[in-house]
């Protein structure tokens, strides 16, 4: 079930809604300019910082519904005052939805999820799918690739699940600012993916599965058959967050991790010398 068919959910359901919305943001916040969440009697929807800033935007939220108020506007400092130590302040603006509103609300998470980045799974053994696991609950449009159909199979993850028998070609047509973490069954193929990744030279992230000798004998493969191609945005080997748990969970967690950075972080995504600070620092 995606993310728009559960708001839809929330929102069609009886009673009243309204929106908590942060219009203006001073100084150090737990969420941006923009951020909204939708609060019912009984449920709530997103979250606009937790803590005591959004206990109290909730209970101002219930307490406006039940006395049938239409909009209200909080301004609160996110201090002592109130149990917080971001040191900024806040204005929200709670508003009672009506059913445009539902509808603009709906459309614009649809839109947001669009745009979200993909992030590409080249392989779907026990690695592959412990990652698909953890990034469908991320920020992340997630494609889980594998040749073998009984492997997929095996994914009970919430993510988009490709069987090609050609997987280049979906490296090829991934859209601009893709992740592509490559860990498949066969070190020649994986080779050919990841010099494939690297040479379309906008993904904001390239990862492949392996040993710093891995790492050394595609350098070489790289040199020899693609040109000279530079393997300095390569991350290899993945998750060498400084753990040295070898199980596929664990590797996944870290893997995430390097991945949600990438894509949230500008100045990573499009660094060339990323991957190599990476895997110096991993050393």
């Amino acid at each position: 079930m995606t993310a728009v068919h559960k708001l839809n959910l929330f929102l069609s359901e009886p009673g009243a809604v309204a929106s908590l919305r942060l219009i203006r943001v001073r100084g150090s916040s737990p969420r941006s300019t923009g951020t909204e969440m939708y609060v019912r009697e009984t449920g709530l929807w997103g979250t606009i910082g937790g803590g005591q800033l959004e206990h109290l935007a909730i209970d101002a939220a219930r307490k406006m519904l039940r006395e049938g108020n239409l909009a209200q506007h909080l301004d609160v400092p996110l201090g002592p005052e109130i149990g917080q130590c971001c040191g900024g302040r806040v204005e929200i603006a709670i508003t009672s939805m009506e059913a445009s509103d539902k509808e603009l609300a709906l459309a614009a998470l649809q839109s947001a999820e669009a745009q979200q980045p993909a992030t590409y799974i080249l392989g779907a053994g026990h690695v592959g799918r412990a990652l698909a696991d953890l990034l469908q609950h991320l920020p992340v449009r997630t494609v889980l690739v594998d040749q073998r159909q009984d492997e997929l199979a095996l994914s009970a993850a919430n993510v988009e699940k490709r069987l090609s028998a050609i997987p280049e070609i979906e490296v090829m047509n991934a859209p601009a600012g893709s992740a592509f973490v490559v860990l498949t069954h066969d070190h020649g193929l994986d080779f050919l993916l990841a010099s494939a990744a690297l040479q379309r030279g906008d993904a904001a992230y390239v990862g492949l599965i392996g040993s710093a000798t891995k790492r050394a004998k595609f350098a070489n493969w790289a040199k020899k058959h693609c040109d000279g191609l530079s393997i300095a945005p390569l991350i290899c080997p993945i998750g060498a967050g400084g753990s040295r748990d070898k199980r596929p969970a664990v590797i996944a967690a870290l893997v995430a991790a390097e991945v949600i950075t990438a894509q949230t972080s500008e100045p990573a995504a499009v660094s060339p010398e990323w991957g190599t600070a990476l895997h110096i620092a991993a050393q």
